[in-house]
């Protein structure tokens, strides 16, 4: 049974864990857009883990994101969801592209 839960404990992880980044880059794209900000990605961000399952996945879900004139930072935290009591691992991913712009030259 150990084996079994463990087994478990470690998808439920690298499903939580992917469901984090790819929120992230999906909110960094829509925060580096040309027209976008960060509360752009935030939104974008915080959509596409309510589509993904929500607290079924990434329990107290959190996004932050910043937006300079040259890139778009989205960060991703929550908690996994675990089968072993009192512990919640953790789940904190990051994404960051350059700023959509236009230059001349």
């Amino acid at each position: 049974f150990l084996v079994m839960f463990l087994g478990l404990q470690a998808a439920l992880f690298y499903h939580a864990r992917t469901v984090a980044i790819s929120a992230a880059q999906e909110g960094a794209r829509a925060a580096g857009a040309e027209t976008g900000s960060a509360s752009d990605g935030i939104k974008a961000a915080t959509s596409f883990i309510v589509a993904a399952g929500g607290s079924d996945v990434l329990d107290n879900a959190s996004v932050s994101g910043s937006r300079s004139a040259t890139q778009a930072t989205i960060t991703v935290r929550g908690a996994a969801l675990s089968v072993i009591p009192r512990w919640s691992p953790i789940v904190q991913q990051s994404a960051t592209v350059p700023v959509e712009r236009i230059t001349t030259g």
